[in-house]
């Protein structure tokens, strides 16, 4: 016997078998049950949500002559198998993609005179209905709206925008949603499972993705990845080699490129993915996907595990990657790509497309919405913050000198910080929650609790004995480079904020005792605002 798609062998001849429409189900077997069948019936969704299968389950039950008691068809009976095996009279399938003139109607027309033979019911299920001509429609109206009593009609259509209000008027409407990842996934382990193909978990969230909510477009890539791998177990990373995907890491490293400017970066890892034959409109719209999540995780970090469908350890690395960038920058992204993806689509040069949208990306000056204002306004504060002169003239000297390696690049370097003067240490207390917010998460936490005071004319950061972890966490060198990299980062926050170079240092404080019994109390100059408070009784801060 020939192979059978799974799709076709696994299409449900019960109504518990089918998945993802349990409100239509419940409804349709009540009518059955009730014997209240209508005689005009419109089924409407996307591709693959089982609008055909339904209908057809729908044309036999209603004329099967042993029904079970939950409106079933039994799939045994005479009128059952015919139409099982598409050889009844009584149910006629019509494509309406190739039969939409207005004679193929006429037909129809004329065939309801004659009444079903050993059946109860003549059923009519037209697929893409939206495909029928005007003409095609006016001429279905009447009969439509007023068939013999033994006639049903069965409409089905992708496009529901297409079908004529006339029409819409006449017949139940029902709308078939596409499928949620659980329960594509749960179907596709049953089959599986009758079928002994060994599949990872992964890999099915990651195929039930793919099928974009549709069951017929999942076991399709399920039948076309486990074909693929006969009598080995469908991991995660064949399903991507087989369906042109590549991992989420490299996502990872494509943004931080693109956030970074690094064009020649950004481009080595398009030709790296290309050149592993993978495919650009899946990465494309993969990468889509991955700024979705980041912008999911940065509206709200917690419980999202369920919503973006990605194990606990990716999640925890989107959290940070999360951190630095800007909500606005990942809309912006998105919408770029998203005009990217409709574009690649019909284009010849899909690679020359794509590369001119990542230079786009990397270029808010190029575009003239509000985001892309806003991103070009931030660039230049964070420039300005970090003594970058704004002569436009300067920067194209000094990216021509760094771009030929050229010895002349030393004197374009940025401008040296002045030191700073006693009275701007004081600046350092005042502008505390804006050094604090320049900070990422761990560095954050770490300086949460510590206290900026001055010692003579010197700025210190002072940590009580119970905070020794975070005083630990602040001077910890570098294993590789020997460098204290989180205290410099908050030497780069301090600079940036009071625009002077600010040094300080960090001290453990051994004994709990209040600040101004050891150094200079700056405590009331500290704004905190809604982040932080601070107790004047103790010296202590709290959230």
């Amino acid at each position: 016997m020939a192979y059978q798609a799974l799709y076709r062998k696994f299409r449900p001849d019960r109504f518990e078998d089918v998945r993802g429409q349990d409100i239509i189900v419940t409804t349709l077997k009540n009518q059955i049950k009730a014997d209240r069948i209508g005689h005009a019936y419109l089924f409407t969704g996307t591709r693959g949500t089982g609008k055909t299968t339904v209908a057809k389950l729908f044309a036999k039950a209603v004329n099967c002559t042993d029904r079970k008691e939950d409106g079933s068809p039994c799939g045994e009976c005479p009128s059952c198998r015919a139409i099982q095996a598409g050889a009844s009279m009584n149910v006629v399938e019509i494509d309406a993609a190739s039969n939409n003139g207005v004679d193929n109607i006429r037909e129809i027309r004329d065939e309801v005179s004659y009444q079903p033979t050993d059946a109860r019911f003549r059923v009519y299920i037209i697929d893409e209905v939206h495909m029928l001509s005007a003409g095609a429609f006016n001429a279905l109206l009447k009969t439509l709206e007023e068939p013999p009593s033994y006639v049903m009609f069965i409409l089905a259509t992708t496009e529901i925008n297409k079908i004529p209000a006339t029409i819409l008027s006449r017949c139940q409407r029902y709308d078939f949603h596409r499928m949620t990842i659980d329960t594509m996934v749960m179907r596709m382990r049953e089959i599986c499972d009758q079928e002994d193909i060994d599949v990872e978990d992964r890999a099915l969230q990651y195929i039930a993705r793919c099928g974009n909510g549709s069951m017929r477009d999942s076991l399709s890539l399920l039948d076309q990845c486990a074909s693929f791998h006969i009598g080995q177990q469908l991991t995660y990373d064949k399903a991507l080699q087989v369906l042109g995907a590549v991992d989420t890491s490299v996502y990872s490293r494509f943004l931080d490129s693109i956030l970074e400017k690094n064009l020649s970066g950004a481009l080595r890892i398009l030709d790296d993915v290309l050149m592993q034959g993978r495919d650009l409109s899946a990465f494309i719209t993969d990468f889509i996907w991955y700024l979705r999540n980041l912008l999911l995780i940065s509206a709200q970090d917690q419980n999202m595990e369920d919503v973006i469908d990605v194990s606990s350890e990716t999640l925890e690395v989107m959290k940070r990657e999360a951190e630095t960038v800007s909500t606005e920058v990942l809309m912006r992204f998105i919408r770029v790509l998203s005009t990217l993806q409709g574009d690649v689509r019909f284009a010849t040069e899909k690679r020359v497309l794509t590369e001119i949208a990542i230079i786009r990306l990397m270029q808010p000056a190029m575009e003239s919405d509000l985001g892309s204002l806003k991103q070009r306004i931030e660039d230049l504060e964070g420039k300005i913050e970090n003594g970058v002169p704004m002569n436009p003239a300067f920067f194209d000297r000094a990216a021509g000198a760094a771009a030929t390696g050229s010895a002349a690049a030393e004197k374009y370097e940025k401008i040296p910080l002045p030191d700073a003067l006693p009275e701007d240490v004081e600046q350092v207390a005042k502008n505390w929650r804006k050094i604090y917010n320049q900070l990422d998460g761990l560095q954050k936490t770490a300086i949460k609790n510590a206290h900026p005071t001055v010692d003579g004319d010197q700025l210190v950061i002072v940590f009580d004995e119970q905070d020794s972890t975070q005083y630990s966490v602040m001077t910890a060198k570098d294993p590789d480079t020997g460098v204290e990299k989180d205290r410099e980062a908050l030497q780069t926050a301090i600079n940036n904020v009071i625009g002077k170079n600010v040094p300080f240092k960090l001290i453990l404080q051994q004994e709990k005792r209040p600040f101004n019994t050891v150094y200079a109390d700056l405590s009331e100059l500290i704004q905190f605002d809604d982040i932080e408070t601070i107790d004047e009784t103790s010296g202590e801060t709290g959230v």
